[in-house]
C-alpha cells in the first residue's frame, strides 16, 4: 500500500531474519528452562509471532517475514516473551530500532542487546497542544500572565488488554508548582478529541508595572507544562500511562502563543532497574525499504532500455545484463528484473536471450546452469513468483501431513534413538518419498505457462549446444524444477508459504532426508549412490533404482518443457489461499438477534471465502467467490474498531476486523486479487457501516443505496502477480545509482578491450563484455537516464525539506526535535520581520 505524497508514490516494506536469541536468564525456578517465542511490532502492534521454542536459554528461530508496512511508525520492535505452565506471556525484554536508524542495520546481521520491557516505557501516538499566555487585569489593577493550555487531541494511541479509555493530565511544571487537572474521559477510542482548555497563573518575580509584554528568560526556563496520557482502568491496579509530553515555555516565543503537535514520549526514570546484560541478545537481519515512485512518464527512458534488452545483440551489452555485472549479488539484480519483465509480459523473450548466451559459454554440460549467474537467480524469482500456488496445490497436502504425523524416519544408525527400529524407520521414510515423488511427476499439467515456456527455451538451448549428450535437455530443465523449486520447498517449507513456521527439529531431519533423495531423483545422474557423502542415504537410495523412477521424471520433464501446451489450465481442486482467525459482525441473515462480534476461523480458497467456529470444523457460513462484489476498509468510527474490512456481497456485507494493519491489508489484497474478475464487480461503495436505519458516510436511509466513494481498483486478475512496473523501475534506478562506481569502471574496461588486445588487465576480469562498442553506448545510456532520475529525486527532497514543518501533524516533534523547531520558529519570525 503507497502513501501519496506531493505527486510520489512512497512505499514502505521490512524484511526480517528472525536467527536466535542466546543468554535468556535463567525461570527462577527448579526447571530453570524457558519456553519462548518472538513478536515483531510496529510501535506496539504486533503483525508476527515465531513459533514457540521450547526449554531453550538459546533459542533457535530461523524464522523469516516479509511484510508491505502501510502505515507510518516511529520504532520497529522485537519482544521475546515466555510462555509458562499456566499458559501465560511473560515478557523478558526487548529491541526497539527507531525508523531513522534502521538504515545502520541494512542488510547486516546484528546482535542486538534486550532491554527491559516497562508499561512506562511502552508509549506510541501523538498529541496537539496550544498554549497561550495573556495579560490579565486582576480586580485591584495589578496585571498577572497566565497560560492557556488547551489539549485538542491525540491520534493512535496504545490499546491496553483491548480497551482503550484516554484522559490527558496537565501539570505546571516550576521550582513550587506541581498543579495537575484532568480532561474527561473519552470511551472506545484511541484518537480521542478532548478539545478541553486549562489555565495557569504564571508568577513573576519583577513588578507588574511594565505594562510591553516581556517574559523574563530565566523564569521562562524554570517553566514547564506536562501532559500525560492515561488510560482510566477498572482494575484494581491502577491507571495504565500511555506518553507524556514536556514543553518548556519558551517554546512560546516572543508572539506568547504555541500551536504544535508532539510524538508521546516515555517516562522519566520510566525503565526497570535491570542491567542490560542479564536480559540477553537477539540476533537479527533487517531490510528495510522505502521507495519514493515518481509518476510514470519519469521512468520512460530507463524502462524502454530495460524492455528492450531482450532484443540487445549480444545480450551482455543490453541494459538488464549489465545491472547484473554491477550489482554485488546476482540475487540484487534478479528480484526487480523479473518482477518488472512479468509486468510486462517480456519475462520469456529475456530469459531465453541470457539462458541461450549462458549455454554457449558453458563447456562441460554437466555443469550446466549450476552457477549463481544472472540466469539462474531470475529463473529461480520467476518460479517462485509464478509458480507459488503450483507448488502449494502440489506439495502442502503431503507436507501438512508429515508435520502432523510426527513418524520417526532417521536411517543413520548413528543418530538412531533407543526406542526406534532403523526398519521401520526406512519404511517410514520410503512412503514419505513415494508420495511426494508421485504428486510432483503427476503434476505437470498444472504447471504455470510461463515456466513452461521458459523451460521449452532452456531445452532447446542445451540440447542445441550439447549435441552429443541425449541428458542434456533433461538435466537443463531438472537443475531448476527440482534443485532449485521442489527440493527447497521441502527443506524449508515456512519460506515458500507451505508452512506458518520453521518446523520442529525431528519433522526438519525427516524434510531434509526426503528433500535429498528427491533432488538425487530428479538429478537423472547416471550413478545415483555416488551422489551420497552418507553410506546409510547410498543404501536407502537402492530403494530407488527402479527403471519406473527415471522414467517418471523424463515424462514430467517432457511435459513442463513443451510450450504452450497447456495455455489454459484449469485447477479442479481447490486451492488453499489464506486461514486464519478474525473477529466478525453477525451479518443480519436472520431478521431478530443480536448483530454481534464474534471470533471465527476463516478460510479462503479460490472457489469460496468461509468462516467456522474454529479451525477443521464445517463452515458456518460460505461465500462463493463469484458473490464477492468489492471487498474495501471499513472506516475505524464505524465501530471504534481498528484494523476492520469489509466483503460486499449482493445483499449485505460481512463486517471483519483483522488483528493488526499487516494482516488486514494481506486479506483486502488476496480477497480483491481473487475476486477481480467478478462480472457485478461494484464501482462504488459504502466506506462506512449501516447503522441505526442509515449510512453514516452519506446520511442515507436505504440501505440499498448505491455506494458513496469510487472502489479502489486496478489490480491484476492474476492472483499471483501483483507487480508495480513504476516501483520496480525506481527499485533499478537505486540498484544503478549505488553502483555508479561500478558503471564507471565497466565503462573503462569496455575503452581497454576496445584499444588494447593483450590479456585482460585483473581490475576488469569481472566484467562479461563480449562487445565492448556495444556495452559502451548502452552503458552510456544508462547514466544519463540515472542522473536524470537523481535530479528528480534531489528536487523533491530539496522541496519537502522547504515545506517540512516541525510541529504539524505530519511531523510531530520528538525527543530530539525540539531545539530543530525552536530555530525554525527563530527564523520564520526573522523572514517575517
Amino acid at each position: 500500500m503507497a502513501v501519496e505524497e506531493e505527486g510520489l508514490r512512497v512505499f514502505q516494506s521490512v524484511k526480517i531474519k528472525i536467527g536466535e536469541a542466546k543468554n535468556i536468564p535463567p525461570y527462577p525456578g527448579p526447571n530453570r528452562m524457558r519456553d519462548c517465542y518472538c513478536t515483531v511490532n510496529l510501535d506496539q502492534e504486533e503483525v508476527f509471532r515465531t513459533k514457540i521454542i521450547e526449554k531453550s536459554l538459546c533459542p533457535f528461530y530461523g524464522e523469516d517475514f516479509y511484510c508491505e508496512i502501510p502505515r507510518s511508525f516511529r520504532h520497529l520492535s522485537f519482544y521475546i516473551f515466555d510462555r509458562d505452565v499456566f499458559r501465560r506471556d511473560s515478557s523478558i525484554g526487548k529491541v526497539a530500532v527507531k525508523k531513522e536508524d534502521l538504515q545502520k542495520y541494512h542488510g547486516k546481521d546484528t546482535w542486538f542487546q534486550l532491554q527491559p520491557v516497562s508499561a512506562d516505557s511502552e508509549v506510541q501516538g501523538k498529541v496537539h497542544l496550544e498554549l497561550r499566555l495573556s495579560e490579565v487585569i486582576t480586580d485591584s489593577g495589578a496585571i498577572n500572565h497566565k497560560l492557556a493550555t488547551r489539549v485538542l487531541e491525540c491520534q493512535g494511541l496504545p490499546i491496553v488488554n483491548g480497551q482503550c479509555d484516554p484522559y490527558a493530565a496537565v501539570s505546571l511544571l516550576g521550582p513550587s508548582r506541581s498543579e495537575a487537572k484532568k480532561t474527561k474521559v473519552k470511551r472506545k477510542t484511541n484518537n480521542p478529541q478532548f478539545d478541553e482548555v486549562f489555565y495557569f497563573e504564571v508568577t513573576r518575580p519583577l513588578s507588574y508595572t511594565k505594562r510591553q509584554f516581556d517574559v523574563e528568560e530565566e523564569d521562562v526556563d524554570k517553566l514547564a507544562l506536562r501532559v500525560d496520557l492515561w488510560n482510566a482502568s477498572n482494575l484494581k491496579f491502577g491507571d495504565e500511562f500511555l506518553g507524556g509530553v514536556r514543553v518548556p515555555l519558551r517554546a512560546l516565543g516572543q508572539a506568547g502563543v504555541h500551536d504544535a503537535w508532539y510524538f508521546l514520549q516515555p517516562r522519566e526514570n520510566g525503565g526497570k532497574s535491570v542491567k542490560v546484560e542479564e536480559l540477553g541478545s537477539l540476533r537479527l537481519n533487517i531490510v528495510y525499504t522505502e521507495d519514493h515512485v515518481f509518476p510514470s512518464e519519469h521512468y520512460s527512458p530507463l524502462r524502454d532500455l530495460l524492455l528492450h534488452s531482450a532484443n540487445v545483440q549480444p545480450v551482455s551489452s543490453s541494459t538488464a545484463h549489465t545491472l547484473g555485472e554491477v550489482c554485488r549479488e546476482k540475487q540484487e539484480a534478479a528480484i526487480p528484473l523479473v518482477r518488472l519483465f512479468l509486468h510486462y509480459g517480456k519475462i520469456v523473450p529475456f530469459i531465453s536471450a541470457i539462458a541461450h548466451a549462458e549455454v554457449n559459454r558453458t563447456q562441460d554440460p554437466n555443469t550446466i546452469f549450476r552457477g549463481n549467474s544472472l540466469t539462474s537467480k531470475c529463473i529461480d524469482e520467476t518460479m517462485k513468483l509464478a509458480g507459488m500456488h503450483y507448488l502449494q496445490v502440489t506439495l502442502r497436502p503431503i507436507i501438512d501431513e508429515i508435520c502432523a504425523e510426527h513418524k520417526p524416519c532417521e536411517i543413520d544408525p548413528v543418530k538412531l534413538k533407543e526406542s526406534e527400529n532403523l526398519d521401520t524407520n526406512r519404511e517410514n521414510l520410503h512412503h514419505y518419498v513415494d508420495r511426494i515423488f508421485n504428486v510432483i511427476t503427476t503434476s505437470g499439467v498444472r504447471c504455470p505457462t510461463v515456466m513452461c515456456d521458459i523451460f521449452f527455451s532452456l531445452r532447446e538451448s542445451a540440447a542445441t549446444r550439447f549435441q552429443v549428450d541425449q541428458d542434456v535437455r533433461y538435466t537443463a530443465v531438472s537443475s531448476f524444477i527440482f534443485l532449485r523449486f521442489f527440493a527447497p520447498a521441502i527443506l524449508s517449507p515456512n519460506l515458500f508459504h507451505l508452512r506458518p513456521h520453521h518446523p520442529d527439529p525431528a519433522t526438519s531431519r525427516t524434510l531434509t532426508l526426503i528433500s535429498k533423495t528427491i533432488q538425487t531423483l530428479g538429478s537423472l545422474a547416471k550413478s545415483k549412490s555416488a551422489n551420497f557423502k552418507e553410506s546409510y542415504m547410498a543404501a536407502f537410495y537402492e530403494y530407488f533404482n527402479e527403471q519406473k523412477y527415471a522414467d517418471a521424471v523424463k515424462n514430467f520433464l517432457d511435459l513442463i518443457s513443451t510450450s504452450g501446451k497447456w495455455d489454459q489450465k484449469s485447477i479442479e481442486t481447490p486451492i488453499m489461499l489464506k486461514e486464519g482467525f478474525m473477529i466478525k459482525r453477525a451479518q443480519g441473515r436472520n431478521r431478530f438477534g443480536m448483530k454481534n462480534f464474534k471470533k471465527r476461523w476463516f478460510r479462503l480458497t479460490n472457489h469460496e471465502f468461509t468462516y467456522h467456529k474454529t479451525k477443521g470444523e464445517g463452515a458456518l457460513c460460505s461465500i462463493p467467490i463469484e458473490n464477492i462484489l468489492a471487498v474495501e476498509r471499513l472506516e475505524e468510527e464505524s465501530f471504534k474498531m481498528k484494523n476492520m474490512f469489509q466483503v460486499i456481497q449482493p445483499e449485505r456485507a460481512l463486517y471483519i476486523q483483522a488483528n493488526n494493519c499487516v494482516e488486514a491489508r494481506d486479506w483486502i489484497d488476496i480477497l480483491t486479487k481473487v475476486s477481480q474478475c467478478n462480472r457485478k464487480r461494484l464501482s462504488t461503495y459504502h466506506p462506512s457501516a449501516y447503522l441505526n436505519g442509515h449510512w453514516l458516510c452519506c446520511k442515507l436511509s436505504a440501505d440499498t443505496s448505491p455506494g458513496c466513494t469510487p472502489c479502489t481498483g486496478g489490480l491484476p486478475a492474476n492472483i499471483q502477480l501483483d507487480v508495480d512496473g513504476d516501483r520496480e523501475t525506481e527499485r533499478i534506478y537505486s540498484l544503478f545509482s549505488t553502483y555508479m562506481t561500478k558503471l564507471i569502471k565497466m565503462q573503462e574496461a569496455c575503452g581497454s578491450k576496445s584499444v588494447y588486445d593483450g590479456p585482460e588487465l585483473e581490475e576488469y576480469s569481472t566484467f562479461v563484455i563480449d562487445d565492448p562498442q556495444e556495452t559502451y553506448k548502452t552503458l552510456k545510456l544508462i547514466v544519463s537516464a540515472v542522473q536524470t532520475l537523481e535530479q528528480q529525486h534531489t528536487k523533491y527532497k530539496r522541496d519537502k525539506f522547504k515545506k517540512t514543518k516541525i510541529g504539524s501533524q505530519e511531523h510531530p516533534i520528538g525527543d530530539k526535535s525540539f531545539q530543530c523547531y525552536i530555530r525554525q520558529q527563530s527564523e520564520s519570525s526573522t523572514y517575517s520581520i
